[in-house]
């Protein structure tokens, strides 16, 4: 079985060479292009995500989020979500990298079974990049009014919030 899993990537590799020199593709340029493309959209990309984890960091660090987290706190806690995932909260819809990084940061500051922790794994699990996703594929589709998309969206993301948490507290908490 070893084997099996340490030859699957030569294997596949060695199939879609077979299945381009059957086709006749240009297998080398096909490979150049797609490496440009994806440069491009790397570098494309980069800049929002350097600037959503400079602002995440820069509201974590002015004690922006803490405050926040104290304001909104009561409400949270009211509906079973911990305070400390506001931050969370604010930057999933976003944009996934920087959520990911506030996850990290959470887990690494309450640990992978705190409470915290496991809210925000399965936060991060449960919800979507909103934004991100309904640029991508609504301009994809060249639509450019989004209507009802946005708020049923955000609704779900909201239940996925509620339901990581509630999650977490039915699962892990013991009577």
């Amino acid at each position: 079985m070893d084997l099996l899993f340490t030859m699957l990537v030569p294997f596949l590799m060695l199939a879609v060479a077979l299945w381009g020199l059957v086709r006749r593709v240009d297998l080398w340029g096909a490979l150049t292009d797609g490496a440009e493309k994806g440069l491009k959209v790397s570098l494309r990309i980069m800049p929002p995500l350097i600037g959503l984890l400079t602002a995440v960091y820069m509201l974590r660090s002015s004690g922006a989020l803490e405050l926040l987290g104290e304001l909104v706190g009561p409400l949270l806690t009211a509906v079973g979500i911990p305070a400390e995932t506001i931050g969370l909260l604010l930057v999933r819809p976003v944009s996934g990298s920087a959520a990911l990084g506030v996850g990290a940061e959470l887990i690494q500051t309450y640990g992978p079974d705190s409470p915290v922790g496991r809210t925000a794994a399965v936060m991060l699990g449960s919800t979507e990049t909103t934004f991100y996703t309904i640029a991508v594929y609504f301009g994809a589709a060249k639509i450019g009014k989004t209507r009802y998309a946005v708020p049923a969206a955000l609704c779900a993301d909201i239940a996925g919030f509620l339901a990581a948490s509630w999650a977490v507290k039915l699962l892990f908490t013991t009577p």
